[in-house]
């Protein structure tokens, strides 16, 4: 089972990183804020402009660390990796399966399958948990249809098919979503899925999260020896780490949308925790964001059972494991790919 090693935040917008010993040091304004020893370090995640000096950059590549910088807002900008340790056999054996569009079509129908089927189970929690929620009617009806188009994700006969029905059931529950928001509702009002740039506080939520989320399943496939950036479902694209938004398409809804639906509910992150930019887009404030991360790693260290491996792990381990039973379909150690289903 894989150590579920620390990632280390910086939200400061102006904070500097640099390499001491071994050591990662935080620096603003020439002022040293914090130092972090590397050695119990898997991802150093950075929110800002400043960057980190090349020193550091290359040793936490020498040893393993990822590096990865994102704006404000959460959107992905870079990651710095070292030499890539993925056999070269598996590779290829990936590029194969992405170039046929068959072979890559059924890995696809497992993944939006376990999406739609996980989707549908956060609906079903949430109208157990709170047996008087308000719109139970319009959840349970949601959850419903969502059933029904199982049948038609699994006969999808083409990778067009599956993105129109993966495209109705994700306008479905997220439709169907903001009432399980319970607290706050003036502020966290949430009438669909926006993005580039996140017009309300929901969206801004969300977009963060997933994008924390895609560097982690990213950090895992590599971590596994595949390639982040060549998919199964998503197409390839400059930039575009494919196959780890692939991988998160089944972690959506059962841990980064639950989360944020529990951040808003237990008040974790309140409304002044935004402030809105001038074309219109909302960003967390720096102490939201520390707040949030720290839910976030909190959340990681939490303790499931895995579905198919049966063996209790963290949440954190998730997209590693998911990433491995991957690679293990992929080299034929296994008959199919099996996605990750919540219960």
């Amino acid at each position: 089972m894989k150590k579920l090693l620390n990632t280390f935040y910086v939200t400061s917008p102006d904070a500097y990183l640099a390499l001491d010993g071994e050591n990662v040091v935080v620096q603003r304004g020439g002022e040293e804020l914090r130092r972090v020893p590397l050695h119990n370090l898997e991802n150093i995640v950075a929110f800002g402009y400043q960057g980190a000096s090349p020193a550091l950059m290359r040793h936490a590549a020498e040893v393993g660390i990822g590096v990865a910088f994102f704006s404000q807002n959460g959107r992905f900008l870079c990651r710095v990796e070292g030499e890539r340790r993925g056999n070269v056999l598996l590779r290829r054996e990936q590029y194969r399966i992405a170039d046929d569009e068959n072979r890559k079509l059924k890995i696809a129908i497992n993944i939006i399958g376990a999406k739609a089927a996980n989707s549908r189970a956060v609906l079903l929690r949430a109208l157990r948990d709170h047996p008087m929620l308000p719109g139970a009617d319009e959840v349970r009806s949601c959850a419903d249809s969502m059933l029904e188009s199982a049948a038609a994700i699994r006969n999808a006969d083409s990778a067009d098919t599956l993105r129109g029905v993966e495209g109705e059931c994700a306008a479905r529950y997220f439709g169907a979503l903001d009432n399980l928001i319970l607290q706050n509702k003036t502020e966290f009002n949430f009438a669909g899925r926006s993005r580039r740039p996140p017009t309300d506080k929901v969206n801004a939520l969300l977009s963060f999260c997933y994008a924390i989320m895609v560097n982690e399943c990213a950090s895992a496939l590599e971590g596994a020896g595949l390639d982040p950036y060549v998919g199964f479902m998503h197409t390839d694209r400059p930039g575009r780490r494919s196959l780890a938004l692939d991988i998160m398409e089944e972690l959506r809804s059962v841990f980064c949308d639950r989360f944020v639906i529990s951040l808003i509910n237990l008040r974790q992150i309140g409304a002044d925790g935004f402030e809105v930019k001038e074309n219109g887009a909302l960003l967390l404030t720096d102490e939201a964001r520390k707040a949030l991360l720290t839910a976030w790693q909190k959340k990681k260290q939490e303790e499931i059972t895995h579905p198919f491996l049966e063996e209790k792990c963290e949440w954190g381990v998730v997209p590693h494991l998911q990433a491995q039973l991957l690679a293990r379909f992929i080299r034929g150690d296994i008959d199919d790919y099996p996605p990750f289903l919540w219960r």
